[in-house]
C-alpha cells in the first residue's frame, strides 16, 4: 500500500460533517468515492485530521490515504480533483512514509471563525451575522484568560470518563477586518462542538452580557452556558493543520473575501 497525505479545501455546507456516516453525504465519503475510481476497486483506506460537524468548512484539512496502487502525486492530485464535486478540492498530494498518520502526528490545529457585523446577500453560509456592536477588546481579554492547558468539559458534549477533556489552548485571536470580526484558536486538538462554543461564549463577552473574567471560571464549573450559546456551524473553518510548532504570528485574514467597508 502506497500512503499519501492529502490537503484539503471545502465548503461544509451541503455535507453531514468530514466522517463518513450510513446514509447521509460527507466530504470524507466523497473523497473515498473519488479514490475508488482512481484505485479501480483495490484497497483504499482514509483518515482525517480533524471531523468537521455538519456545515463547517476547511481551508487546510489533512487526511492520509492508503492507495493499492502507486501514482506520482501529481497525477494523483489531478485525477481525484477531476472525481470530486465542486465545493471538495484537494490543493496538495505529497507520498509520506507509513509512519504518518493526519491525525496522530499532528502536533497542533487552528480554527477560524467569521462573524458579520452587518447583513450580506452573498456570504450566508460563511458567516454569523451579528447584530449587536461587540467589545473586541473585551473578547480578546477574555481569550488571554483560558491559554494554557486547561480542562474544557464544560464546552464540550464528550464525556470525561471515555476521553480526556483537557486542551493545550496556544492562542485566542481577535481581529477586525471591514465587517468583519475574526477569531482564530489555535490549539494541541479540540473537542466535539469545543470552538463553536468557545466562540458563542466570546460574542456574549462581546456583547457585554458576560464579563469577560466568567469566561475562565466556566472551566472550573458544571455550566450549561457554553452549550445555550454554542454558534452556528456557518462561520467555522479548520483553517490549519500542524505537524510542527504552530507560528502564532500569522495575520488575521478572512477565509471569504468580498467587500468590506
Amino acid at each position: 500500500m502506497a500512503r499519501y497525505k492529502l490537503t484539503l479545501e471545502y465548503a461544509g455546507t451541503r455535507y453531514s460533517g468530514w466522517q463518513i456516516q450510513q446514509n447521509a453525504r460527507t466530504v470524507q465519503g466523497e473523497l473515498n468515492r473519488a479514490l475508488a475510481e482512481i484505485a479501480r476497486g483495490g484497497k483504499l483506506e482514509s483518515y482525517g485530521a480533524g471531523r468537521t460537524d455538519a456545515g463547517v468548512h476547511a481551508l487546510g484539512q489533512v487526511a492520509h490515504v492508503d492507495l493499492g496502487i502507486e501514482l506520482p502525486p501529481a497525477t494523483l492530485l489531478a485525477r481525484v480533483n477531476d472525481a470530486l464535486p465542486h465545493d471538495i478540492n484537494v490543493l496538495a498530494a505529497e507520498r509520506v512514509p507509513a509512519r504518518f498518520h493526519a491525525r496522530h502526528s499532528a502536533v497542533a490545529r487552528s480554527y477560524l471563525y467569521q462573524i458579520t457585523r452587518r447583513r450580506t446577500a452573498f456570504a450566508k453560509p460563511f458567516v454569523w451575522w451579528v447584530r449587536e456592536a461587540l467589545d473586541v477588546e473585551a473578547m480578546r481579554a477574555a481569550g488571554e484568560g483560558i491559554l494554557g492547558l486547561r480542562d474544557f468539559r464544560a464546552f464540550t458534549d464528550d464525556d470525561p470518563e471515555e476521553k480526556s477533556t483537557r486542551v493545550l489552548m496556544q492562542q485566542v485571536a481577535v481581529a477586525t477586518v471591514g465587517d468583519l470580526v475574526l477569531l482564530r484558536v489555535v490549539g494541541s486538538h479540540f473537542l466535539w462542538r469545543m470552538v463553536r462554543r468557545l466562540v458563542g461564549v466570546l460574542v456574549a463577552v462581546g456583547q457585554k452580557n458576560l464579563p469577560p473574567g466568567d469566561v475562565a471560571r466556566l472551566l472550573l464549573s458544571a455550566s450549561d452556558l457554553p452549550a445555550r450559546l454554542t454558534a452556528p456551524s456557518s462561520g467555522l473553518f479548520l483553517e490549519s493543520v500542524f505537524y510542527d510548532e504552530p507560528p502564532l504570528d500569522l495575520e488575521l485574514q478572512p477565509a471569504v473575501f468580498g467587500r468590506t467597508r
